[in-house]
Protein backbone atom coordinates (compact mmCIF):
# COMPACT_ATOMS: atom_id res chain seq x y z
CA UNK A 1 0.00 0.00 0.00
CA UNK A 2 1.30 3.48 -0.88
CA UNK A 3 2.37 5.74 1.94
CA UNK A 4 1.36 9.36 2.35
CA UNK A 5 4.34 11.62 2.86
CA UNK A 6 4.49 15.13 4.26
CA UNK A 7 7.59 16.72 2.70
CA UNK A 8 10.06 17.91 5.31
CA UNK A 9 10.76 21.63 5.49
CA UNK A 10 13.20 22.47 2.72
CA UNK A 11 12.54 19.17 0.90
CA UNK A 12 12.06 19.28 -2.86
CA UNK A 13 9.34 17.51 -4.83
CA UNK A 14 9.78 17.43 -8.63
CA UNK A 15 6.60 17.83 -10.66
CA UNK A 16 5.30 18.43 -14.18
CA UNK A 17 2.67 21.01 -15.10
CA UNK A 18 0.30 19.81 -17.83
CA UNK A 19 -3.11 20.70 -19.20
CA UNK A 20 -5.82 19.42 -21.50
CA UNK A 21 -7.76 22.33 -23.03
CA UNK A 22 -6.93 24.53 -20.04
CA UNK A 23 -7.97 21.88 -17.49
CA UNK A 24 -4.63 22.01 -15.69
CA UNK A 25 -2.73 19.53 -13.56
CA UNK A 26 0.32 19.01 -11.44
CA UNK A 27 1.74 15.54 -12.13
CA UNK A 28 4.14 13.86 -9.71
CA UNK A 29 6.10 10.79 -10.85
CA UNK A 30 6.36 8.46 -7.83
CA UNK A 31 7.17 5.28 -9.72
CA UNK A 32 10.45 4.91 -7.82
CA UNK A 33 9.22 5.78 -4.33
CA UNK A 34 5.56 4.75 -4.38
CA UNK A 35 4.84 7.76 -2.16
CA UNK A 36 1.72 9.93 -2.17
CA UNK A 37 1.65 13.55 -0.95
CA UNK A 38 -0.58 14.29 2.01
CA UNK A 39 -3.76 16.37 1.64
CA UNK A 40 -2.17 19.50 3.14
CA UNK A 41 0.66 19.43 0.59
CA UNK A 42 -1.81 18.92 -2.26
CA UNK A 43 -3.94 21.87 -1.12
CA UNK A 44 -0.85 24.08 -0.71
CA UNK A 45 0.35 23.25 -4.23
CA UNK A 46 -3.14 23.94 -5.60
CA UNK A 47 -3.17 27.55 -4.37
CA UNK A 48 -2.89 29.68 -7.51
CA UNK A 49 -1.43 32.64 -5.59
CA UNK A 50 0.94 30.95 -3.12
CA UNK A 51 1.52 27.59 -4.78
CA UNK A 52 1.62 26.17 -8.30
CA UNK A 53 -2.10 26.12 -9.06
CA UNK A 54 -4.09 23.31 -10.67
CA UNK A 55 -7.54 21.83 -11.10
CA UNK A 56 -6.37 18.33 -10.13
CA UNK A 57 -3.14 16.63 -9.12
CA UNK A 58 -2.13 13.23 -10.48
CA UNK A 59 0.49 10.87 -9.05
CA UNK A 60 2.10 8.23 -11.28
CA UNK A 61 2.79 4.96 -9.44
CA UNK A 62 4.05 1.53 -10.53
CA UNK A 63 1.33 -0.60 -12.10
CA UNK A 64 1.00 -4.31 -11.31
CA UNK A 65 -1.23 -5.23 -14.26
CA UNK A 66 -0.81 -2.00 -16.22
CA UNK A 67 1.94 0.26 -17.51
CA UNK A 68 1.37 2.58 -14.54
CA UNK A 69 -1.17 3.39 -11.85
CA UNK A 70 -2.67 6.86 -11.36
CA UNK A 71 -3.99 8.43 -8.15
CA UNK A 72 -5.93 11.71 -8.43
CA UNK A 73 -6.57 14.55 -6.00
CA UNK A 74 -8.94 17.49 -6.23
CA UNK A 75 -7.64 20.97 -5.48
CA UNK A 76 -8.99 20.79 -1.91
CA UNK A 77 -6.84 17.72 -1.19
CA UNK A 78 -9.64 15.15 -1.48
CA UNK A 79 -9.28 12.01 -3.60
CA UNK A 80 -10.95 11.41 -6.94
CA UNK A 81 -11.15 8.01 -8.64
CA UNK A 82 -11.11 9.49 -12.14
CA UNK A 83 -9.72 12.44 -14.07
CA UNK A 84 -9.99 12.05 -17.82
CA UNK A 85 -7.86 14.92 -19.09
CA UNK A 86 -5.09 14.17 -16.59
CA UNK A 87 -5.19 10.55 -17.74
CA UNK A 88 -4.71 11.69 -21.33
CA UNK A 89 -1.84 14.01 -20.32
CA UNK A 90 -0.03 11.28 -18.41
CA UNK A 91 -0.67 8.79 -21.21
CA UNK A 92 0.91 11.17 -23.73
CA UNK A 93 3.93 11.69 -21.42
CA UNK A 94 4.46 7.94 -20.91
CA UNK A 95 4.02 7.14 -24.60
CA UNK A 96 6.60 9.76 -25.53
CA UNK A 97 8.91 8.42 -22.81
CA UNK A 98 8.67 4.79 -23.97
CA UNK A 99 7.96 5.20 -27.69
CA UNK A 100 4.78 3.12 -27.35
CA UNK A 101 1.63 4.04 -29.25
CA UNK A 102 -0.73 2.52 -26.69
CA UNK A 103 -0.72 1.59 -23.02
CA UNK A 104 -2.88 0.70 -20.04
CA UNK A 105 -3.29 2.88 -16.96
CA UNK A 106 -4.80 1.61 -13.72
CA UNK A 107 -7.03 3.99 -11.73
CA UNK A 108 -9.32 3.47 -8.74
CA UNK A 109 -12.19 3.36 -11.28
CA UNK A 110 -10.81 0.86 -13.82
CA UNK A 111 -7.81 -0.07 -15.95
CA UNK A 112 -8.01 2.37 -18.86
CA UNK A 113 -6.69 1.88 -22.38
CA UNK A 114 -4.93 4.86 -23.96
CA UNK A 115 -3.59 5.35 -27.46
CA UNK A 116 -2.01 7.85 -29.80
CA UNK A 117 -4.88 9.14 -31.96
CA UNK A 118 -2.59 10.90 -34.45
CA UNK A 119 -2.18 14.61 -35.20
CA UNK A 120 -0.97 15.20 -31.65
CA UNK A 121 -4.19 13.91 -30.10
CA UNK A 122 -4.50 11.33 -27.33
CA UNK A 123 -7.44 8.95 -26.86
CA UNK A 124 -8.44 7.23 -23.60
CA UNK A 125 -11.19 4.73 -22.89
CA UNK A 126 -12.74 5.99 -19.65
CA UNK A 127 -14.61 2.72 -19.12
CA UNK A 128 -18.31 1.97 -18.98
CA UNK A 129 -20.54 4.60 -17.39
CA UNK A 130 -22.08 3.76 -14.04
CA UNK A 131 -25.88 4.01 -14.24
CA UNK A 132 -26.91 2.19 -11.06
CA UNK A 133 -27.97 4.58 -8.28
CA UNK A 134 -26.09 2.72 -5.54
CA UNK A 135 -22.79 2.67 -7.42
CA UNK A 136 -22.76 6.32 -8.53
CA UNK A 137 -23.55 6.63 -5.54
CA UNK A 138 -26.85 8.30 -4.68
CA UNK A 139 -28.33 8.41 -1.20
CA UNK A 140 -31.48 6.53 -2.24
CA UNK A 141 -32.95 4.36 -4.98
CA UNK A 142 -34.01 6.77 -7.73
CA UNK A 143 -34.38 6.86 -11.50
CA UNK A 144 -30.93 8.10 -12.55
CA UNK A 145 -32.34 9.45 -15.81
CA UNK A 146 -34.70 11.86 -14.03
CA UNK A 147 -33.63 13.00 -10.58
CA UNK A 148 -36.29 14.72 -8.43
CA UNK A 149 -34.36 17.99 -8.44
CA UNK A 150 -35.41 21.29 -10.03
CA UNK A 151 -34.13 21.23 -13.59
CA UNK A 152 -34.64 17.45 -14.04
CA UNK A 153 -30.92 16.45 -14.07
CA UNK A 154 -29.39 13.06 -14.95
CA UNK A 155 -27.11 11.12 -12.58
CA UNK A 156 -24.08 9.30 -13.99
CA UNK A 157 -20.92 7.75 -12.60
CA UNK A 158 -17.61 7.90 -14.46
CA UNK A 159 -15.47 6.79 -11.52
CA UNK A 160 -16.74 9.96 -9.86
CA UNK A 161 -20.35 11.17 -9.49
CA UNK A 162 -22.06 13.56 -11.92
CA UNK A 163 -25.26 15.61 -12.12
CA UNK A 164 -26.09 16.83 -15.65
CA UNK A 165 -28.59 19.58 -16.45
CA UNK A 166 -29.91 20.46 -19.94
CA UNK A 167 -30.64 24.12 -20.60
CA UNK A 168 -31.49 26.34 -23.57
CA UNK A 169 -28.57 28.72 -22.97
CA UNK A 170 -25.58 27.43 -20.99
CA UNK A 171 -23.89 30.84 -20.91
CA UNK A 172 -26.86 32.45 -19.15
CA UNK A 173 -26.64 30.34 -15.99
CA UNK A 174 -24.83 31.69 -12.90
CA UNK A 175 -22.51 28.74 -12.37
CA UNK A 176 -20.67 30.43 -9.48
CA UNK A 177 -23.73 29.94 -7.26
CA UNK A 178 -25.45 27.06 -9.06
CA UNK A 179 -22.39 24.78 -8.97
CA UNK A 180 -21.63 24.69 -5.24
CA UNK A 181 -25.33 24.55 -4.33
CA UNK A 182 -25.63 21.28 -6.27
CA UNK A 183 -22.17 19.84 -5.55
CA UNK A 184 -23.31 19.39 -1.94
CA UNK A 185 -26.83 18.13 -2.72
CA UNK A 186 -27.99 15.60 -0.09
CA UNK A 187 -28.73 13.01 -2.78
CA UNK A 188 -24.96 12.77 -3.39
CA UNK A 189 -23.21 11.52 -0.24
CA UNK A 190 -19.76 11.93 -1.87
CA UNK A 191 -20.66 15.29 -3.45
CA UNK A 192 -20.87 15.59 -7.23
CA UNK A 193 -19.55 17.23 -10.37
CA UNK A 194 -22.14 19.46 -12.03
CA UNK A 195 -22.54 19.81 -15.82
CA UNK A 196 -24.60 22.41 -17.66
CA UNK A 197 -25.33 21.25 -21.22
CA UNK A 198 -26.76 23.11 -24.19
CA UNK A 199 -27.53 20.76 -27.08
CA UNK A 200 -26.48 22.23 -30.43
CA UNK A 201 -27.28 19.22 -32.62
CA UNK A 202 -27.37 15.44 -32.49
CA UNK A 203 -23.57 15.35 -32.54
CA UNK A 204 -22.54 18.56 -30.74
CA UNK A 205 -23.07 20.12 -27.32
CA UNK A 206 -21.84 23.12 -25.34
CA UNK A 207 -20.73 22.26 -21.82
CA UNK A 208 -19.98 24.30 -18.70
CA UNK A 209 -18.44 22.57 -15.71
CA UNK A 210 -18.37 22.79 -11.94
CA UNK A 211 -15.93 20.20 -10.60
CA UNK A 212 -16.31 18.66 -7.17
CA UNK A 213 -13.58 19.94 -4.83
CA UNK A 214 -12.25 22.42 -7.41
CA UNK A 215 -14.92 24.71 -8.86
CA UNK A 216 -15.35 26.09 -12.38
CA UNK A 217 -12.88 24.60 -14.87
CA UNK A 218 -12.15 25.22 -18.54
CA UNK A 219 -12.54 21.53 -19.37
CA UNK A 220 -13.07 18.14 -17.77
CA UNK A 221 -12.75 14.74 -19.37
CA UNK A 222 -14.98 12.81 -16.99
CA UNK A 223 -17.60 15.60 -17.05
CA UNK A 224 -17.57 15.59 -20.85
CA UNK A 225 -18.08 11.81 -20.85
CA UNK A 226 -20.90 12.04 -18.31
CA UNK A 227 -22.59 14.84 -20.27
CA UNK A 228 -22.60 12.81 -23.50
CA UNK A 229 -23.83 9.67 -21.73
CA UNK A 230 -26.66 11.69 -20.18
CA UNK A 231 -27.56 13.36 -23.49
CA UNK A 232 -27.54 10.06 -25.38
CA UNK A 233 -29.67 8.36 -22.70
CA UNK A 234 -32.21 11.18 -22.99
CA UNK A 235 -32.27 10.82 -26.78
CA UNK A 236 -30.97 14.36 -27.26
CA UNK A 237 -27.81 13.32 -29.12
CA UNK A 238 -26.15 10.29 -30.62
CA UNK A 239 -23.30 8.51 -28.85
CA UNK A 240 -20.46 10.22 -30.74
CA UNK A 241 -20.47 13.91 -29.88
CA UNK A 242 -18.24 16.98 -30.12
CA UNK A 243 -18.12 18.64 -26.72
CA UNK A 244 -17.37 22.36 -26.75
CA UNK A 245 -15.95 23.39 -23.38
CA UNK A 246 -14.56 26.86 -22.56
CA UNK A 247 -11.03 25.59 -23.23
CA UNK A 248 -11.68 23.98 -26.62
CA UNK A 249 -13.20 20.79 -28.00
CA UNK A 250 -13.18 17.12 -27.02
CA UNK A 251 -14.65 14.24 -28.98
CA UNK A 252 -16.58 11.71 -26.90
CA UNK A 253 -17.55 8.35 -28.37
CA UNK A 254 -19.69 6.04 -26.20
CA UNK A 255 -18.92 2.61 -27.62
CA UNK A 256 -19.80 -0.91 -26.53
CA UNK A 257 -16.46 -1.24 -24.70
CA UNK A 258 -16.61 2.10 -22.89
CA UNK A 259 -16.61 5.87 -23.31
CA UNK A 260 -13.68 7.01 -25.45
CA UNK A 261 -12.38 10.56 -25.17
CA UNK A 262 -10.06 12.19 -27.72
CA UNK A 263 -8.34 15.57 -27.48
CA UNK A 264 -5.08 17.51 -27.24
CA UNK A 265 -2.66 17.65 -24.32
CA UNK A 266 0.16 20.00 -23.32
CA UNK A 267 3.25 19.54 -21.15
CA UNK A 268 3.84 23.13 -20.04
CA UNK A 269 6.87 22.99 -17.76
CA UNK A 270 8.79 21.00 -15.15
CA UNK A 271 9.35 22.37 -11.68
CA UNK A 272 10.33 21.61 -8.10
CA UNK A 273 8.07 22.16 -5.07
CA UNK A 274 9.97 23.25 -1.97
CA UNK A 275 8.10 22.21 1.16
Amino acid sequence: MEKQVTPATGAVLPFMKMHGLGNDFVVIDSRRTGALPDAATVAAMADRHRGVGFDQLAVILPGDNADARLVFYNADGSFSAACGNATRCVARHLMEESGARSLRLATDHAVLAAEDAGQGLTRVNMGAPVLDWAKIPLAEDLDTLHLPIDGDPVATGMGNPHMTFFVADAAALDLESFGPAHEHHPLYPQRTNVEIVQVVSSDEIILRIWERGTGITLASGSCSCAAVVAAARRGLTGRRVRVNVPGGMLEIDWRADGVWMTGPTAHVFDGVWRG
